[in-house]
């Protein structure tokens, strides 16, 4: 199945802008649905004739139906062939002194509302009878958590599950579901935290890669699960992170001396 349009979720700014405007690039038509109608207006005006903006919270199932309806009327297409659920808010802080408003609307739209589009999208295609593709956006921080995280790590871990969930049952329908997990991108809602010189340093050298991600980093990713060249892979999470997720070894101290063990070196105490 050769993807030809394709709906983006949180699509107005950051990630989600770069993620729309790659597969506008790539000659698909692209919703771009953001809960902020003028964010959303712009960036399809931007990608010209391929794009059309859609407004929405992913979190109220009236107004998902309403943007799909709309992706339809304006493209005279029945559904989508793809979706990419993008949308995403973060609430930081110690647990300890989290509000409960603050985890309710971290988890209502990372969590919920990635169900909710995804059910829509997926019940119209069954319906249609096609076949299709998601990709839901996670985080490093799903897989391994960060301090003061609040609620966002446990809603990204939350998202990985449900995605191979998807795929689980959505699969023989059709429809492939994974998820893609960026790590320390200079793009979107991390942007603030590059703004200081001596963290973005910091931060890059711990890259094995030697380099903080990209937009377009994690955007080209998401258009290869959706595309055909990965049309075996289902209920997958790849890592978009230069490796640094897995480094964290590298960060600890580490005695010069060990790393010759079982390399033909003799490590035993000298002896008269």
């Amino acid at each position: 199945m050769t993807s030809t349009s394709v709906l983006v979720t949180g699509a107005g700014s950051g990630l989600g802008a770069e993620i729309a405007a790659a597969a506008a690039r790539a000659g698909w038509i692209v919703g771009v649905l953001d809960r902020d109608d003028a964010t959303a207006t712009r960036t399809a005006d931007a990608l010209g004739e391929f794009a059309v903006a859609l407004h929405a919270d992913t979190t109220d199932e009236v107004a998902i139906e309403s943007a799909l309806d709309r992706f339809a009327q304006v493209t005279g297409l029945e559904t989508p062939d793809a979706l990419v659920c993008n949308a995403g808010i973060v609430r930081f802080g110690p647990l300890l002194d989290h509000s409960a408003d603050d985890w309710r609307a971290v988890v209502d739209v990372n969590l919920s509302g990635t169900f909710l589009t995804a059910r829509a999208f997926a019940r119209r295609l069954v319906g249609a009878g096609k076949r299709g593709s998601i990709v839901t956006v996670t985080s490093m921080n799903g897989v391994a958590p960060g301090p003061n995280g609040g609620a966002y790590g446990a809603t990204k871990a939350g998202i990985a599950l449900l995605t191979q969930q998807m795929a689980l049952e959505w699969g023989p329908l059709g429809i492939r579901a994974n998820a893609v997990a960026p790590g320390l991108i200079d793009a979107g809602m991390s942007r603030p935290i590059y703004a200081d010189p001596d963290i973005l340093k910091q931060r890059r050298e711990r890259v094995p890669l030697g380099r903080l991600g990209t937009a377009a980093d994690v955007a080209s990713v998401v258009l290869f699960l959706l595309s055909d060249a990965a049309g075996y892979v289902n209920g997958a999470e790849l890592l978009v992170d230069g490796g640094v997720t897995m480094s964290v070894i590298s960060s600890l101290p580490r005695p010069e001396a060990v790393d010759f063990v079982g390399s033909g070196h003799d490590n035993s105490q000298s002896r008269e």
